[in-house]
């Protein structure tokens, strides 16, 4: 700038002492202011170009950042420790703030109290133990508990401090929350998948240990039996052991067949096979299988609200589960009665039962007797799975299998299934 100043100023000095030369020296002044003029343009438009390409940086940058937000759900928040304020930047929670109307300008200990009281407590120490300075993070997972209703969703929180006074004292604390309900959602069926693993484990256990027990009795009777039967001349004696050979014959093929009903319902291989029949009829007749096999001291009685009732369902089903009831209520009845009954049917569903007076059970076995080899007594035969195959066939059906039991009293178990 200088430099054309002192150019400038020679060109008039020239000028003045030669007139003749003045338009040249005129033109190249104006030369000069014209190229001055273009050259602080050029430089201007450069400049303003490079704040725009700054300014659409900007808010490319504040548009991505605003979209992350958006997409995570999250909400940048402020807390000014010093008026005690909390102030949201931006929210893209969802329903993040539909249930409170005065977020932002809301006291910290305000929002808190929103919190599921299970929660509560321990995210409050948390943040005061930030905004005295005792803590330089701070992160939460929590419950924030919907008004007027007594539902929750979860949020989880980030916090630092921004700002800190002259002594070092917090002054500014800013934090990022989202909503987290789809991934506690996942936790908690991640949790239900490995307990029903756990589960499935401890039943295969389970399984190996009661079949290789109740299978092995009636085999070690067949064998031992068996190999005892080239000896025996005896008529009488031979009979009594081919006697106890099928006997012991049916229990394994009890225990087989339980086994295979259960896994086919289970898996869906078995369809319904849905028929007309007397339910009275169907009971009575499940009955007789047992009849020659009752404890001294027991009898074996029916109580029917109706002298007959025709129903539509599956009958096999049906009479496989009035049969594993019988026999259950056969094993644990030493002396007394079993009585099977039917009440009369209520809004298209009937209910049959059978009532013992054997031992009874305990309230909190109530559920666990319908689980597979569960026994409340280990020293009675069974492997276990008959109540099973119960309970699942029931729900097969539409309907449920129930208990209602005394220790000491015995037991009641009711079957209400649904009919046509």
């Amino acid at each position: 700038m200088n430099m054309l100043l002192n150019i400038l100023t020679y060109i008039f000095l020239i000028s003045a002492q030669r007139l003749e030369v003045l338009p040249f020296a005129l033109l190249g002044i104006v030369m000069l202011v014209l190229v001055f003029f273009v050259r602080f343009q050029m430089r201007n438009t450069k400049r303003i170009k490079s704040e725009l390409e700054i300014l659409e940086s900007l808010h490319k940058h504040n548009v991505e950042y605003e979209f992350v937000l958006e997409v995570m759900r999250l909400s940048i928040w402020h807390f000014d420790t010093i008026t005690g304020k909390l102030t949201f930047e931006q929210d893209f929670r969802e329903k993040g703030n539909k249930y409170f109307t005065n977020v932002d300008g809301m006291p910290m200990d305000e929002s808190v109290m929103a919190l599921d009281p299970r929660d509560a407590d321990r995210v409050r120490k948390a943040l005061s133990d930030l905004c005295q300075g005792r803590m330089s993070s701070y992160h939460e997972i929590y419950r924030v508990r919907v008004p007027y209703d007594n539902s929750f969703y979860w949020e989880e929180s980030y916090a630092t401090i921004a700002e800190r006074d002259t002594e070092g004292k917090p002054t500014k604390i800013i934090g990022t929350t989202m909503r987290v309900d789809e991934r506690k959602a996942m936790e908690e069926a991640l949790v239900k998948a490995r307990n029903r693993a756990e589960e499935s484990d401890r039943l295969k256990t389970a399984f190996i240990a009661n079949m290789s027990h109740e299978i092995r009795t009636p085999l070690n009777a067949i064998v031992g039996f068996t190999s005892l039967l080239p000896d025996i001349t005896d008529d009488a004696e031979r009979r009594s052991l081919l006697d106890l050979v099928n006997e012991n014959t049916q229990k394994l093929l009890h225990i087989v067949d339980d086994v295979v009903n259960i896994s086919k319902i289970e898996s869906g291989q078995e369809e319904l096979v849905m028929t007309t029949f007397d339910l009275n009829m169907m009971l009575v007749e499940a009955m007789s299988h047992f009849a020659e096999r009752l404890k001294p001291g027991v009898e074996l009685n029916v109580e029917f609200a109706q002298e007959s009732l025709t129903i539509t369902t599956d009958m096999i089903r049906l009479s496989t589960i009035a049969k594993h009831l019988v026999s259950n209520a056969m094993k644990f009845t030493d002396q007394g009665s079993i009585v099977v009954g039917c009440d009369a049917p209520v809004d298209g569903r009937v209910c049959f039962w059978v009532r013992d007076t054997g031992k009874g059970i305990a309230e909190e076995n109530y559920e666990r007797i319908f689980e597979r080899f569960f026994k409340v007594d280990e020293f009675i035969p069974g492997a276990g799975l008959g109540l099973s195959i119960c309970r699942v066939m029931a729900f097969s059906l539409g309907g449920d299998v129930t208990v209602e039991s005394k220790l000491g009293e015995g037991s009641t178990f009711r079957v209400d299934i649904p009919i046509k």
